[in-house]
């Protein structure tokens, strides 16, 4: 209760200072943190990026596996299933950033994971994961 308190507060302030874009982007991120968390992830990094354009949204300790999270966020459903906006380009971005921190934390390539978690923000909002989205 207090955690959806205190990300409404931060989603006022953001959308004053932030593009609408960009704040619910970051809405999404929050929310799926705290999703995920509640699912028994440990959340290692947020925002996670390499020179260029390769960004994890997150990125994740499930068990012995790093997980690879990108969050799709959408105000509402009408432009379509936020996964599909996971382009070829994404996907080879998420992948540059896995490797370079599989090889950081000397995580086996095997034991690496990309998931989805898309969020639809209507009240409540509706939030799935897709686990090895690829």
């Amino acid at each position: 209760m207090i955690g959806r308190i205190l990300d409404r507060l931060r989603d006022v302030r953001r959308r004053k200072l932030w593009s609408p874009t960009a704040a619910s982007g970051r809405r999404g991120e929050d929310l799926a943190h705290r999703f995920l968390r509640g699912k028994g992830f440990i959340i290692v990094a947020r925002n996670f990026r390499l020179a260029g354009e390769a960004e994890a949204d997150l990125i994740a300790r499930e068990g012995d596996a790093l997980v690879i999270v990108e969050v799709k966020t959408r105000e509402d459903s009408g432009f379509g299933p936020p996964e599909r906006a996971i382009d070829e380009e994404k996907r080879r971005h998420l992948i540059r950033v896995a490797r370079a921190f599989a090889r950081r934390t000397e995580t086996p390539w095997e034991r690496v994971r990309f998931d989805v978690v898309t969020v639809v923000l209507c009240d409540p909002p509706k939030i799935e994961l897709y686990r090895n989205a690829w």
